[in-house]
């Protein structure tokens, strides 16, 4: 298997600005389609009790990239430097974009998903370039000298990251905010389509990204649709595992366990287009396929996630 997903690794991301534009735009739009649902008004009951967004926040931000860390760390003998970077840059990104859409379909707490989703985009403008740069560290430093020259060239320009999540999804989640509340209307009209939009927009960008490794990626999906598998799944079990210790309500527990298991890999997509974050000399094929494949899986495994919190919900009315 550490064979195979070497010849992933070795993959460079050649992209014309052009397409980066493209790229950036489309997770611009789809940060501002987000912010549309947000209003200052579904912060007030969370804040009064914060319970359920501190242990959210704590899953997002410290449970699930310790998760990955940990996965790393045991199966670090069959897994590629640049896929376990990619695992880290994953788990480094803040919730996805549809986890609000897949909490209304769990009939869990919208409100505390749109504004958990809000919070971490808010603070992903920190925290995520300090987590990746934390995490892949702590990976440097615990595998061994083979594994560590592959890496020798990822030298991250850690300001480059801060300014770009900073303009990707700070000053698109500000609009959104602006837009809902002074034209309350118009962002009503434009919120559900966005929802819908922003699923096709990331295919887009999975399909730009894949470009001529199309054959490559169908090789070799059976080792990367494992890893994935195992990641988001220890994701989505490190939210319900959390939420479950600090005994939240059940629709709090099924929030934090979507918005663990929903990430923005999307972020994580434009950032290693970025050349100035990652040169295009430098071999990321194992970040890309990773990365992109996350973006697919989360929306499969959200939509079963709801599809069996709703089968629960019908079996305990049955019994009443």
């Amino acid at each position: 298997m550490y064979d195979e997903l070497l010849k992933l690794d070795d993959i460079r991301i050649n992209f014309s600005a052009q397409g980066m534009h493209v790229i950036n735009v489309v997770l611009a739009f789809v940060m501002f389609g987000v912010a549309l649902g947000i209003r200052p008004s579904m912060f007030v009951e969370v804040f009064r009790k914060p319970k359920s967004m501190l242990v959210g926040l704590l899953s997002q931000i410290v449970g699930l990239p310790l998760v990955t860390f940990i996965l790393i760390a045991i199966f670090h003998e069959y897994l590629t430097p640049m896929v376990s970077m990619g695992m880290i840059l994953v788990a480094a990104c803040p919730g996805g974009n549809i986890s609000n859409f897949i909490s209304q379909l769990s009939k869990a707490n919208v409100e505390l998903s749109v504004s958990l989703t809000a919070v971490v985009t808010i603070l992903a403008i920190v925290i995520t370039p300090l987590n990746f740069a934390f995490w892949g560290n702590m990976y440097v430093n615990l595998i061994d000298g083979m594994a560590v020259t592959a890496l020798r060239d990822l030298d991250i320009d850690m300001w480059q990251m801060f300014e770009t999540v900073f303009l990707l999804l700070g000053v698109p989640l500000v609009l959104g905010m602006l837009t809902a509340h002074y034209l309350p209307k118009v962002a009503e009209k434009m919120k559900k389509p966005l929802q819908y939009l922003s699923i096709v927009f990331f295919i887009l960008m999975v399909v730009l990204a894949f470009g001529n490794n199309v054959s490559l990626f169908i090789k070799y999906i059976k080792y990367i649709f494992l890893i994935v598998l195992v990641h988001n799944g220890m994701a989505l079990l490190t939210g319900y595992g959390l939420s479950s210790a600090f005994r939240l309500p059940v629709r709090d527990r099924r929030t934090v366990t979507i918005e663990t298991g929903i990430q923005n890999s999307g972020l994580g997509l434009v950032l290693l287009f970025n050349p100035k974050i990652f040169p295009p000399e430098l071999a990321t094929g194992g970040m890309l396929f990773v990365t992109a494949w996350w973006g697919i899986w989360h929306i499969i495994s959200g939509l079963s996630l709801a599809a069996l919190f709703n089968r629960r919900d019908r079996k305990e009315v049955s019994r009443v």
